[in-house]
């Protein structure tokens, strides 16, 4: 019955928000609309073997050990977690983790959450044992994260309303509603999506001091993105959060994740060899 009805709230949000995607659309933007309809239909079509395979697969991945290069940074030997959006699976992530094993990371793991959860505390409070357990198998101290839409609003809370700065160096959001979005007036029957409106007191709780916050911050937004309208909902703007924001051009909601460009930076600052992370610059 769960996955049922999560199925049914997934298509439902994909119905909402392909007429906005469709008003977005200008001659600089149509190859990334069209990639955007083309990872909607991937993953409505996946999503009922996604979710099967999400309870039976392991759900971190370890890298073959290598030959440690000269000069190596602490950043390769931190495990990277993942977490997921709204009705969404692990195999959002697949491009990914190929990215960055093959950039050096040697631990992935991917968190998984149902989207009948009735508060996004309770799945902070869930992640903050992800994090304990993954940290305990691989004798790391601490881990990075990467979350995608509403996963990176329930890794924003645990690292600051639960204390999780003290395990997380880096948290990169894609497309996450950091103020909340209008459209989650659409499924506001589910409590967890209900959440997501502006002014919500998990949103408000999110505003409030964060003094000596630990973590480092990067936010992923999109001019493309159909889910987060306006945009700049997906931006971190908190006086004491040291945080970067990055904007990407032409790039959809769910096409965030596996875009090349989000790929490289992302992998940029995780990977063996440092890149140029501020090649894109401020958003």
């Amino acid at each position: 019955m769960g996955a049922r009805t999560s199925y049914v709230g997934f298509l439902q949000g994909a119905v909402a928000t392909a007429p906005l995607l469709a008003t977005a659309l200008t001659p600089t933007t149509a190859w990334g609309a069209a990639n955007e309809l083309a990872s909607l239909a991937a993953q409505i079509v996946r999503y009922p073997v996604d979710l099967a395979t999400d309870h039976r697969r392991p759900a971190t991945e370890r890298r073959e050990p290598e030959p440690p290069a000269p000069a190596e940074p602490a950043e390769r030997g931190t495990p990277v977690l993942l977490v997921h959006g709204f009705a969404g699976t692990s195999s959002i992530f697949a491009a990914l983790r190929r990215a960055l094993r093959r950039h050096g990371v040697e631990y992935t793991h991917t968190v998984t959450y149902s989207p009948l959860t009735r508060d996004l505390r309770t799945a902070a409070r869930r992640l903050a044992g992800e994090v304990e357990g993954l940290c305990a198998r691989t004798g790391r101290q601490r881990v990075h994260i990467v979350g995608h839409s509403l996963g990176g609003l329930i890794a924003r809370y645990y690292v600051q309303r639960l204390g999780g700065d003290r395990r997380v160096g880096v948290l990169v959001t894609l497309g996450t509603p950091h103020e909340g979005i209008r459209a989650a007036r659409l499924l506001s029957w589910l409590p967890l999506v209900a959440q997501l409106r502006p002014g919500s007191p998990a949103i408000a709780e999110l505003a409030r001091p964060a003094r000596g916050c630990r973590t480092r911050f990067v936010a992923f937004y999109s001019d493309l993105d159909e889910v987060v309208i306006p945009s700049t909902r997906a931006r971190i703007d908190h006086p004491d959060l040291r945080a970067r924001n990055v904007l990407v051009h032409g790039v959809g909601h769910l096409t965030l994740p596996m875009h090349r460009t989000v790929l490289r930076q992302v992998c940029g600052l995780f990977a063996r060899t440092p890149s140029r992370e501020t090649a894109a610059g401020p958003g």
